[in-house]
């Protein structure tokens, strides 16, 4: 058995249903309670949660700060390759779309990894797009090697491998995994992802098991919002994180709710996730999922994000760019952008605005060795 058997059980129970007949009342004493049923949770996530959202928050922040204090660790992505087998409609690196491929050199890694420990971080992901001809395993486990030269936590969000391959990268440096199955809607992710071979959902699903059996340490699932219910979208994301800290109990599981942002092609089958509805998303998850971690990234904007962080968040993006060979090379080098970022702002900025706001930002938090 595996999170595919669980989500296949619940692909066609009714939702709405459910949702629409919660109560203010169940609510109230959901919210009392110090640890959640699958049930619980998924009441949280209901219409009638909304009127609810200021104790959700009240109730998310002492959560955080007994688990986590005032700590948040900073990062940046550093996307290495954007060559991609895959035509999924809502993605920039759509085998079909016209935009500028790029994959990175060693020593052009190495130049980005110099310009990104300038800036004083020392916790990086690592980012390709689906191309095992243009990005071989073997490729990125040689980044890996010389990037462990400057960074000591190294976190890969690239396509999904083989249970030996994902230890071969562990055994190079990496520590953690980012892979977001997008939506946990079988029949929305057959219809949205047209061609290659992220179109197989279970080879996908089940990626963060053959991963943690490889011995990854930390580990970030859940949807992009505004494929499908967010609603739903979010319940199966919790359960996914319950299902990996059921089976792997030492496993550092991180929590993010992406919105989809502008990017090349002309995907508009977006379902509307309000601010609102983002910040009862992250509670839900910090109530029912009190040690896992949350993430907040530069799809949102610098206000919400600072809004944000006393909800929670225990990692935050800084001085992102989501071309490849961004931080380094000269405009015209760079290869296409995946999506425009919101939140712009440097490493420094981001550093200030957390001291400002009685937090500490973390630069480094682990060591791999």
């Amino acid at each position: 058995m595996s999170f595919f058997d669980v989500a296949a059980r619940l692909q066609d129970y009714d939702f709405d249903s459910f949702f629409n007949s919660v109560t203010k009342e169940q609510i109230e004493y959901i919210l009392s309670k110090d640890t959640l049923s699958k049930e619980d949770f998924m009441c949280l996530l209901s219409p009638a949660a909304e009127d609810y959202i200021e104790v959700m928050a009240q109730k998310a922040h002492k959560i955080a700060i007994n688990n986590f204090g005032r700590s948040v660790t900073l990062y940046t992505p550093i996307y290495i390759a954007n060559y991609c087998v895959n035509k999924c409609a809502y993605c920039g690196y759509n085998v079909e779309n016209d935009v500028h491929r790029k994959k990175l050199t060693m020593e052009e890694i190495e130049k980005e990894a110099q310009a990104i420990y300038a800036s004083g971080l020392r916790h990086i992901i690592l980012l390709t797009g689906e191309s095992r001809f243009h990005s071989p395993v073997s490729y990125i486990k040689d980044a890996v090697k010389l990037l462990k030269k400057y960074f000591s936590s190294i976190c890969i969000e690239i396509y999904p491998l083989e249970e030996n391959e994902y230890r071969e990268l562990i055994e190079a440096g990496v520590d953690s995994l980012t892979i977001y199955q997008e939506t946990y809607n079988m029949k929305k992710y057959d219809e949205i992802h047209l061609a290659g071979p992220k179109k197989n959902y279970r080879y996908r699903v089940e990626t963060p098991e053959r991963a943690a059996r490889a011995g990854v340490r930390g580990m970030g699932v859940g949807a992009l919002y505004g494929l499908d219910s967010w609603r739903k979208e979010a319940y199966f994301s919790g359960l996914h994180a319950r299902y990996i800290q059921d089976m792997f109990p030492y496993m550092e599981i991180s929590m993010s709710v992406p919105r989809i942002r502008p990017h090349a092609g002309s995907f508009t089958d977006i379902k509307d996730v309000t601010d609102k509805n983002l910040v009862q998303i992250m509670l839900a998850f910090k109530i029912f999922l009190k040690r896992s971690g949350i993430n907040v990234t530069t799809r949102e904007s610098a206000e919400l994000r600072d809004n944000l962080i006393p909800l929670g968040v225990t990692k935050i993006s800084a001085g992102v760019s989501t071309e490849v060979g961004g931080h380094s090379c000269k405009t015209e080098d760079q290869g296409e952008k995946q999506f425009e970022i919101s939140d712009k702002r440097s490493v420094g900025e981001i550093r200030e605005m957390l001291k400002s706001n009685g937090y500490c930002p973390v630069m480094k938090d682990w060591e791999y060795v």
